[in-house]
Order: C-alpha cells, then structure tokens, then sequence
C-alpha cells in the first residue's frame, strides 16, 4: 500500500506540473485544466489510502456538502464574477492550511524545523483568508473599492505584523506556551484585513496573484509540517506561479511590491480650475455607426466597464457584424486591465471570440498609428497618456495601450468621473476623441440597430 501511494503522488505531481504547462496556451488549457482535476482526485484518493481515517462518515459528509456547494458554483456564477470566486477559493484554501495547522499544534505539540513549518504555515494561512475576504468584498464592491486610509497606518501595520510574528518566533522556542498561539492567530488575521483596506480596486489583479502565492506557500509549509512530500509539491508550484504572476502585474504597471501594499493606489485626485474647463465631445450611437461602418480596422479594448455590463456577447455580435462587411477587428489587451489576471481574457473567450484576435499590449501598440477607429470599453488608467508624459500622475511610467495614436478614437463609457487612479483621462479630452455615454451593453445594442441597414447584415 505504501508504494502504491508513493506511484499515485508521482503521477499526481507530474499531472500538476503538466496543468500548469498545458495552460500556457489556450490551444491546450482545456487539457491543463483536466489533468489538474486528475491530478487533484489522484492526490486525494492517495492520502485517503496513506492515513487512517478515523471516521469515514465525516470524510463523506464534507465531500459531499463541498460537491453541492461547489458545482451550482461553477455552473450559476457568471463570468464577470470570477474575480470574487477566485478571492473566495484563496480564502478557503488558506482558511484550511491555518486549521490543519491550529489542530496539528494542539494534538502534537510539535518541536524543532516542525514547528517553524507551522508557525509559518498557520501566520500566512490566517492572513490570507482574511485578507481574501477583504479581496472579495472589494471585488464585489460591498466594500469600498478605494483605498480606505488613516494616519500612520504603515506604521501601525508593520507593529502588528512584527507583533505577530515575534509571538510566532517564541512559539517555535517555547511551543509549551500554548495560551500565546490564539492571540499569534488573532493577530495574523487581523493583519490580513488591514493589509488589504489601503489597497484600491485598480491593483486588484496584483493582489490576486499575490494572495494566491501565499495560500500556495501556506500549503508548502503544511506538507513539511504533515510530512507530506505531494503537499510541498503543490504549494510550491501554487506559491510560485502566484509570485511570478504578482511579479508580471508590478512590471506591467511599473511599479513595485512596496507601492501596491502600502502606496495607497487610487485616492481620488483634487481637480484644479484647468481641468474643470476642459471640453469633450460625445457622439451618438447613429454616428458611432457611421464611423464603425467606414472603418477598415477597430482596435477594441476592453476594460472593466465591459464586464460590469457584461457586454462581452453583445460585443461578439459588434464583431461578427464589422467582421462581414471585410473590416480587420482586433482586440487589445492589457495585463491588468479587468480585476484579475487575464480577466478581460476570460470574458471574451466566453462569447466565444477567436482567441488569436485578443493580442497582448506589447504587439498590439504598434498597430494603433494605422488604426481608423479604436473603440475604447470601459478601461481608463491603461488608455491614459499622463502615464507617458506627467510625472506628476500617480501612473506615470506605467505602460499603457497606445490608444491615442488611433485616427479615431470612441470611448464607451457611463461618465466622465476618473478610474481606479483617481484622475481624469487625457484621452477624453482629444480632439480625435468621441464619448459614447451610457451603459456598455446597451450602447452596443443601439450601435448595432443600425449597423445592419448600413452593412447588409
């Protein structure tokens, strides 16, 4: 039986590392996606034959409320919502590395390299289910998506991390001293919700990965305290794709670890008198039509705005019907644009739009001077020409999409009020630049009412 287990834990860690290699490529993620469903059933049933199980009723009663719960999940949540779903399974996941470790502490009073397994594991599991809800709540915009500050609160948040992990430290020298592991854990998720509050919606997909890496880490630092080699494997691949995704996000947005965390991102900016005079034209879907319908190329970039309205299908049909009359259609993607990694990605693969037109920010730019329309959706501070020129703008630096290099642009939008950043746009202000007002959806639907008569659709 010991072998078997040892055979099933290889081949779930090679059906793991595959996964993540088959997903680098939408011709092959669907096969990522099943080999790490096999790969994670082939890793329960493992642990399941490696341990004694000393009530099988329980084991059966958790899989199977996790099955009821888990599959109305993956079949009702809309796809816009994926970024709170998976804040949600961040939270879960760490939620039951902190508990296993909590249990492991009480039941075994562990010593040595164990001990520091734990402490670590049980620090960033607490932390991370926190700080994932405060994720969520924010995605979900029952909390405020701006970044919500006070006074010295850097200060204050480094006291209590130091705090926590200085209890920590002590408890790996004297694990007798149990009555300091439940003020170690209150502290830990304490942290979390403070680590998140300061953050603003628009570095969100960062936070995402960063979180993911530290409920993988969590997961790593449970297998050393389980002894348990197909865990460590797991949450190593979890924790570090999770870092070099965060590490991707920083430097699509050019900035650092430090400035996500504790920058405060996003606190809305006081206009001046000069920008309260500055003039903008807006069009009608009528003449939205008109200049879609004489264009040869439209670049469309979608943002945040698009899923908020869920356009995505609506935008399909815009697609299909610009496609028929013979003009070229592309869609520009940035890598934080939306509020996950490949957010916008998802959205669009779901209206069913052919992946090889989603092209990545770094290809797509320097097809935007030829550009007769580009079609801006919702997106704000990655359009946004301060981030070349102002240094003064918090998004200075910043790589944006080309957009304002277009013969014409056209922006999609319900306002004029600033993005994620807290400032205007310039964009919006371009002579070149017309402001399509309304809900996304519904504007779409109205530029296409009259598309057909003009394209013979």
């Amino acid at each position: 039986m010991s072998n078997l287990v040892h055979y099933i834990y290889i081949l779930s860690a090679a059906l793991f590392i595959l996964s993540l290699k088959w997903m680098n490529s939408p011709s092959t993620a669907r096969r990522g996606v099943f080999a790490g469903e096999i790969g994670m059933l082939l890793a329960i049933s493992g642990t399941l034959l490696a341990h004694e199980v000393f009530n099988w009723e329980w084991i059966l009663a958790a899989m199977l409320i996790g099955t009821a719960v888990g599959i109305p999940i993956a079949y009702i949540m809309p796809m816009t919502a994926v970024p709170q779903r998976t804040a949600m399974s961040h939270a879960c996941g760490a939620l039951a590395a902190a508990l296993v470790g909590t249990a492991e502490f009480y039941r075994e009073t562990p010593h040595g390299f164990v001990i520091v397994a734990l402490i670590i594991e049980t620090l960033l599991g607490f932390l991370t289910f926190t700080g994932s809800l405060m994720a969520m709540g924010k995605l979900q915009e029952v909390l405020p998506t701006r970044p919500i500050t006070y006074r010295n609160q850097n200060l204050v948040n480094g006291l209590l991390f130091a705090t926590a992990l200085g209890l920590g430290v002590r408890l790996m020298f004297v694990p007798t001293d149990t009555w300091i592991f439940p003020i170690f854990a209150g502290l830990s998720t304490l942290f979390g919700i403070l680590l998140i509050l300061p953050i603003g919606g628009a570095d969100m997909p960062t936070v995402i990965a960063l979180l993911n890496s530290y409920a993988g880490l969590s997961a790593c630092a449970m297998g050393f305290a389980l002894d348990n080699k197909l865990l460590i494997i797991a949450g190593a691949l979890d924790g570090s794709s999770g870092l070099i995704l965060s590490i991707i996000m920083c430097k699509a947005m050019n900035r650092s670890f430090t400035n996500v965390l504790f920058g405060a991102f996003g606190q809305l900016q006081t206009k001046g008198p000069a920008a309260e005079q500055k003039l903008y034209r807006s069009a009608s879907p009528e003449e939205a039509a008109a200049i879609l319908e004489a264009a040869s190329t439209v670049i469309i970039v979608p943002g945040y705005g698009l899923a908020v309205a869920q356009a995505q299908h609506k935008i399909r049909e815009l697609y299909d019907a610009l496609t028929r009359r013979g003009a070229e259609v592309k869609f520009a993607i940035h890598p934080v644009a939306g509020r996950m990694p490949g957010h916008m990605n998802v959205l669009l693969a779901e209206a069913d739009i052919p992946y090889d037109h989603l092209v990545e920010m770094d290809e797509i730019n320097s097809e935007f001077p030829q550009c007769d329309v580009a079609l801006v959706i919702g997106a704000n501070d990655v359009t946004n020409p301060a981030a070349r020129h102002d240094p003064s703008s918090p998004i200075y630096g910043m790589p944006i999409l080309d957009v304002d290099k277009a013969h014409t642009v056209m922006v999609i939008k319900r306002s004029m009020s600033p993005g994620f950043a807290g400032i205007d746009n310039e964009l919006y202000y371009l002579e070149k630049t017309l402001m399509l007002f309304g809900d996304a959806k519904a504007f779409t639907t109205e530029i296409l009412k009259e598309l057909p008569a003009k394209v013979g659709a």
